[in-house]
């Protein structure tokens, strides 16, 4: 990459991919042990930790709606990343402390996990979007790079995703309880690494086309905003709220989703009632927040990977390979490992297709269709399985596959269009909108997953009664089927907005 290529990419994606790939070592490698811990070493049932799941996984994405407002009128992108970073590498080493007491102060133990969460959700809020924000201002607006620079910054999102839970499994996913400390540990390690590639590059390669410095102190910035004792009282009182928020939810009463539903309305006002956004600039908002609605529907059932999809290789698939076992935290390197070895190929495809390369609206209702594909997949491998009798890793090993090739079609492109249709004062907000929706598909994956069945147990949703696993998974085909259709029907509708 050279500082200002003509047809590369610009040095400071390089710098970007791997600030991200260390962080997504962190956050998937714990990912990957954590409904394990909770069902293992903690002890409680399977519905408990998937509605934790659910409620913790929700609030790593509706953060950044907070990280990314603070970014965009008081401290900057740079600034953001690296205090988020910093807060979750405390947030790992309190899950470290909280892993090595479980067993002999089991009251305070759990104090620490919620605590360790809360701050794994507090960092998170201002490092994810500012740094997804920042991939599309190291170009010029309109570059058709754009589209594989997300493709690429993807990557890196998944070279950590698929190398996280593989060492933090291996680590700590070994059949005894007591090892799960050692993925925490791993995952703060990563988290500091991140933080160290960040600082150490940003103010070189992290410039605009002209040079210019990007993601720097706001000009207007309330100079009290950047005082340490200002910051730290405000993160001091966010993480607090957080793990609050965390532990009434998943314990007293289930909250978040009204809380979701009443940002969306919040955020939709604050921007739609901006009297210096045009008319057009506004219907290509609107585009933002209709596509978001769809992506609901895709992460809540690609989300079970971190909880149902988990219960499912611990417990009912043959992870044996000759005298080897196959830790279940493995399987959720997959998708990562399929996105790295993929993702060229769809950066490659889109370019390649020049003119007729599909409007993003229909790369992703491709992307929920593929999704189906890879539940109905499934779903016929368990369809004739023997209660009892452990299936072949084979049906999960080709539904990632196809949920992969689904994700590409979906994230990358989600981004990469946020960041074309965002107006420049919202652009930190508007991406906050996207992950806002991945924390509404995270807590109904985490719902969902509670109606895992088992045992013999018999759930519904919305009057669809499961009393196996096929009929689980066929649960997944029918909501993302539907969405892709209608998705589909829109599409150019959406585009002609787009075009404006």
């Amino acid at each position: 990459m050279s500082q200002f290529p003509e047809k590369g990419h610009p040095k400071g994606l390089a710098v970007l991919f791997a600030t991200e790939m260390w962080e997504r070592f962190n956050y998937y490698g714990m990912r990957a042990v954590l409904v394990l811990f909770m069902t293992k070493a903690l002890l409680v049932d399977k519905a408990f930790a998937s509605n934790l799941y659910g409620s913790y996984t929700g609030l790593i994405y509706l953060t950044p709606l907070i990280g990314g407002f603070v970014a965009d009128r008081f401290w900057g992108n740079k600034r953001s990343i690296i205090t988020g970073g910093i807060i979750m590498a405390i947030g790992e080493f309190i899950l470290f402390f909280c892993a090595s007491l479980y067993s002999t102060d089991a009251g305070l133990a759990n104090f620490l996990f919620y605590t360790g969460l809360g701050f794994m959700i507090t960092g998170n809020g201002f490092f994810k979007p500012n740094i997804s924000a920042m991939v599309g201002q190291l170009y010029p607006k309109g570059d058709r790079r754009i589209d594989p620079a997300y493709t690429i910054f993807y990557m890196g999102i998944n070279t950590g995703g698929a190398i996280g839970p593989i060492v933090c499994g291996y680590l700590g996913d070994t059949g005894n309880p007591a090892d799960f400390k050692w993925a925490f540990l791993a995952g703060g390690i990563a988290m500091l690494l991140s933080v160290l590639v960040q600082k150490l590059y940003q103010e070189k390669f992290l410039v605009d086309p002209e040079g210019k410095q990007l993601g720097n102190v706001p000009d207007d910035s309330p100079k009290a905003t950047l005082k340490p004792v200002f910051i730290l009282i405000g993160l001091t009182a966010l993480a607090a709220l957080m793990i609050g928020l965390l532990y009434i939810d998943a314990t007293i009463f289930s909250f978040l989703s009204y809380l979701l539903i009443g940002a969306v309305l919040v955020i939709g006002g604050y921007i739609f009632s901006d009297k210096s956004l045009t008319g057009i600039e506004k219907k290509k908002v609107a585009v933002i927040f209709t596509v978001s609605f769809f992506v609901v529907f895709f992460w809540s059932a690609f989300e079970q990977a971190g909880a149902s999809l988990t219960f499912f290789a611990d417990s009912q698939t043959d992870r044996t390979l000759g005298s080897y076992t196959i830790p279940t935290s493995f399987f959720q390197s997959l998708n990562s490992i399929y996105v790295v070895g993929l993702a060229p190929l769809f950066a490659w495809l889109w370019l390649a297709l020049k003119k007729n390369e599909p409007a993003s609206p229909t790369k992703m209702a491709i992307g929920l269709a593929l999704l189906a594909l890879g539940y109905v997949w499934i779903a016929y491998g368990v369809q004739s399985a023997v209660p009892g009798k452990l299936v072949s890793m084979i049906w999960l090993i080709g539904m990632y596959g196809l949920h992969t090739s689904g994700e590409l079609c979906l994230s990358p492109i989600g981004l990469s269009l946020v960041n074309k249709l965002a107006p420049a004062k919202f652009a930190s907000l508007l991406m906050a909108v996207w992950f806002l929706a991945n924390a509404a598909a995270n807590k109904l994956a985490g719902v969902l997953s509670a109606l895992y069945p088992e045992n013999g147990k018999v759930t519904q949703f919305l009057g669809y009664q499961m009393t196996n696993l096929y009929d689980f998974f066929l649960l997944f085909v029918i909501m993302s089927g539907i969405a892709s259709l209608l998705l589909f029907l829109i599409t150019k509708r959406l585009q002609t907005i787009m075009k404006m």
